[in-house]
C-alpha cells in the first residue's frame, strides 16, 4: 500500500516562496495497490496534479472517497482531467454520504454560474456505490469509517491491506465535543497500532484558544493521540493556510521532541505535497 500526498493544505490553496516545501494545494491523497485501480481520498485542489499524473500513466480506473464536503475538499474536482477521457472509469463511493448526496454534490460543482459544464457532458464512465457506516472493501483494501469531530460531520478512515494499516483523520478536533464526533479514547482505539497515522494538526497551542470549536486540532493533540494509540509514524496534516515552511519545520521539530521524551519510537513528520509513504 503506497500513500501519496497531492494536497495537504487546509481551508484554501496558497502560493508563494514561503509555501514551497509543504505545498499550497488542498486535501487530496492517493492510495495505490497492485489491484483494482487507485483510491483517491478527497478532491481538493491537489487532485488537479494527480489527474495530470494519471493521464501519463496506464491507470484507467480510480475510486473516489470523501471525508466531507467543505470547499477545500471538493473544489479541485472540475479540474481532474481524467473526467474528460472516455476510457477512464471513476467510481464515487457514498461514504460518509448516503443516497444521492455525491450525485447532487457533483451536479452543484458542475453547474453555472460556478462551472460552465454539466455532469452529463463528462466523458468518463462514472458509477456510484452505496456504503453504510460499517466496514467495507474497495478492491483489496478493507476500510473502516469513523465519524470526524468537525462542524457538519464527516468521516475518517482506517485502511487495512496486507497486514498494514493507515489511518487518515483530517479536520478532526480531538478535545472539543462536536455533535458527530467521538471522544479521545475512542479515537485512540480507532487508531490503535497503525503503521501510519495522518492527522489534523492545524494549530499551535497558543493559536488554539481563539479557534476552539472550529473543528481542528493542535499539533500537540495529534502527538498525544499517536502516543496513546501506539502508532509507528505520525504525519501532521491540514496545514494552516498562513503557515510558512519555516514555521511548519519548527512545529515538526516540536512534535519530535514530544515523541522523544516518551521514548516510544514514534516518528513524526510534516505531510507535504509529493510525499510518498510505503507500507
Amino acid at each position: 500500500m503506497k500513500i501519496t500526498c497531492w494536497g495537504v493544505r487546509g481551508s484554501v490553496p496558497v502560493a508563494g516562496p514561503e509555501f514551497v516545501k509543504y505545498g499550497g494545494d488542498t486535501t487530496c491523497l492517493q492510495i495505490t495497490t497492485k489491484d483494482d485501480g487507485d483510491l483517491i481520498i478527497d478532491a481538493g485542489t491537489g487532485i488537479r496534479r494527480l489527474g495530470n499524473h494519471l493521464q501519463k500513466s496506464r491507470q484507467r480506473r480510480c475510486h473516489l472517497l470523501f471525508t466531507h464536503a467543505h470547499w477545500d475538499h471538493v473544489m479541485g474536482l472540475p479540474y481532474f482531467l481524467p473526467l474528460w477521457e472516455s476510457d477512464f472509469h471513476l467510481t464515487f463511493h457514498h461514504c460518509p454520504f448516503h443516497n444521492t448526496f455525491v450525485d447532487r454534490l457533483l451536479a452543484k460543482l458542475f453547474s453555472p454560474p460556478f462551472f460552465p459544464v454539466r455532469p452529463k457532458n463528462l466523458a468518463a464512465r462514472i458509477d456510484y456505490v452505496e456504503h453504510d457506516d460499517q466496514p467495507f472493501e474497495i478492491g483489496p483494501i478493507r476500510i473502516i469509517p469513523a465519524p470526524l469531530s468537525h462542524p457538519n460531520g464527516g468521516s475518517g478512515y482506517r485502511f487495512e491491506h496486507n497486514e498494514k494499516t493507515f489511518v487518515f483523520l483530517t479536520d478532526n478536533e480531538l478535545h472539543h465535543a462536536h455533535a458527530w464526533g467521538l471522544d479521545f479514547s475512542s479515537y485512540a482505539r480507532f487508531c490503535a497500532g497503525a503503521d501510519l497515522l495522518i492527522h489534523d494538526a492545524e494549530f499551535t497551542p497558543a493559536e488554539y484558544e481563539k479557534v476552539r470549536g472550529w473543528g481542528h486540532s493542535r499539533y500537540s493533540d495529534a502527538v498525544e493521540l499517536a502516543l496513546a494509540a501506539a502508532v509507528r509514524r505520525l504525519g501532521l496534516f491540514h496545514i494552516n493556510k498562513e503557515r510558512s515552511d519555516a514555521q511548519m519545520d519548527a512545529i515538526v521539530e516540536a512534535t519530535r521532541r514530544m515523541a522523544a521524551s516518551q521514548a516510544t519510537g514514534l516518528a513524526c513528520f510534516g505531510a507535504a505535497v509529493d510525499l510518498t509513504c510505503e507500507l
